[in-house]
């Protein structure tokens, strides 16, 4: 059964949204860079992250899409042309070759699986290896949100608990939304991308319950971010140990919030694009 692994984040300037991730109280790592051109942060939880992205100083080394081979920093890019948000939902995989396969046979990406390796920092400053394989997948009727699973080789060297202490006493990553106009219209791909079958939501959303986590689908009239043009994907929950302690640092910097019966509301207007939730419970 699939989780999500993570969620990617494409911002303008990187480093001004993860100082802003700082202030929310969340432990941003440092800044990584792709040979295809695009940069990152990441934000680790238990079992998922929020990766922080941007094209950098080697946009230009970007390619095309080409047939049967999916362009991750070109995906990046032409999204930040439009909009700052969630560009892409990333889930689990134990063999992204296989998965790759089986999105072909299903008609949902017939790519060539991504693979690539990367040195990545120990807590002590010492030097690892890291390596994935990623497995894309398209949903035809929602062409600005992004798809894919990712397979981690060296799972040791990348999850680390010393990164996954939060000030706001953050765990791991709940949910994650999308918005549109007729959430049928999803639910056949991502029944497929997923592995899980789909659950009717009050007002016509959907729900795809995941190892510890949710897909939700929500009506585009229900949706906050109406001002976006549908599908995207909008918002992502987060689960936190301790509301109060997230409610005096929120307060102690300033930061806009909206409370609800779940939790901590923060609006795209306040953070490039991503409504987030903070919750104290998941929500299976």
């Amino acid at each position: 059964m699939r989780h999500i692994d993570h969620i990617v984040v494409a911002v303008r300037e990187l480093d001004q949204a993860a100082d802003f991730y700082c202030r929310l109280g969340f432990q941003v790592g440092a800044r990584n860079q792709h040979p295809w051109g695009t940069e990152n942060r990441l934000i680790q939880f238990h079992s998922s992250f929020i990766e922080l992205i941007t094209t950098g100083s080697a946009a230009r080394q970007i390619a095309s899409h080409q047939q049967r081979q999916f362009s991750f920093g070109a995906f990046v890019r032409d999204y930040l042309a439009e909009r700052e948000g969630i560009a892409m939902l990333v889930l689990s995989s134990a063999d992204a070759e296989s998965d790759a396969a089986q999105f072909a046979k299903y008609g949902i990406g017939d790519f060539e699986p991504f693979s690539f390796a990367r040195k990545a920092r120990k807590p002590d400053g010492s030097e690892t290896q890291v390596a994935f394989t990623l497995a894309f997948a398209c949903d035809s009727a929602a062409p600005h949100a992004g798809f894919f699973v990712c397979q981690q080789h060296y799972p040791e060297n990348f999850w680390n608990r010393s990164f996954q202490q939060h000030a706001n006493s953050a765990t791991n990553i709940a949910a994650v939304t999308l918005s549109a106009a007729d959430p049928n219209r999803h639910a056949e791909f991502l029944t497929r991308f997923s592995g899980a079958e789909k659950q009717s939501q009050p007002a016509g959303g959907l729900r795809f319950a995941l190892d510890g986590s949710l897909i939700e689908v929500v009506s585009v009239t229900q949706a906050q971010t109406q001002s976006l043009p549908p599908p995207l994907l909008t918002s992502f929950s987060v689960q936190v140990e301790e509301i109060d302690t997230l409610l005096r640092l929120l307060r102690a910097e300033g930061i806009p919030f909206t409370t609800s019966d779940k939790g901590i509301i923060l609006a795209p207007a306040a953070l490039f694009g991503v409504e987030l939730h903070f919750e104290t419970r998941t929500r299976m």
